[in-house]
């Protein structure tokens, strides 16, 4: 206010001053000391009569102005205030719920890593198993098969050595063999009763 009332007097004072030299010296008119004192008086009075309305009208509205707009920035920083901890707030909710989120993505990768040994584990343990019942099979498989491949070769032996056999003894058998195998025969019966 003080400041305000000083820019006022700054600014009317060279006005008055310039009006009173304008009215002392102009036109050519001698005026006496006296009534230029009056008159120089008469509008210091106007000028202070002025100033003091100005002041009383103006002063009150622009206190009033001046404690709105301090209202006004007041509440500015109080909801700026009040924006900031909602603001300070969220980002505070928002970076737990990103913490969280980042500790079940790690929970959740080391569980499938750890699911996927177990089934890796459990795969091979099949798989070996597996390979294992083939392989006996295969052995009891091939045992069989050399079972039978041996029974077949004792079977050839046997049926090529009787060939052999009759071959031989249709060539080399006469009628006096036959003749003397049967005297023997009976001379072996005979002897026996």
């Amino acid at each position: 206010m003080k400041k305000l009332t000083a820019i006022l007097a700054a600014a009317l004072l060279p006005a008055l001053l310039a009006g009173a030299v304008f009215a002392a010296g102009g036109e050519g008119h001698h005026v006496d000391s006296g009534v230029l004192l009056k008159d120089f008086l008469y509008r210091c009075f106007n000028f202070a009569v002025a100033f003091g309305l100005l002041a009383f009208f103006v002063t009150k509205p622009i206190r009033k102005g001046m404690a709105m707009r301090r209202e006004g920035i007041e509440k500015s920083l109080a909801d700026a205030r009040r924006a900031k901890e909602e603001a300070e707030a969220k980002f505070a909710e928002y970076d737990r719920k990103l913490d969280q989120a980042s500790r079940e993505i790690e929970e959740i990768s080391a569980q499938l890593k750890r699911e996927g040994e177990q089934e890796r584990e459990k795969i091979l343990a099949n798989a070996q198993a597996m390979a294992e019942k083939i392989r006996q099979e295969a052995e009891k498989s091939a045992a069989r098969e050399v079972a039978k491949a041996r029974g077949e070769l004792r079977d050839e032996a046997a049926r090529l050595a009787i060939e052999l056999a009759e071959d031989i003894l249709k060539k080399n058998f006469t009628v006096e063999d036959h003749k003397r195998l049967v005297n023997e025969y009976m001379q072996k019966v005979g002897e026996l009763h």
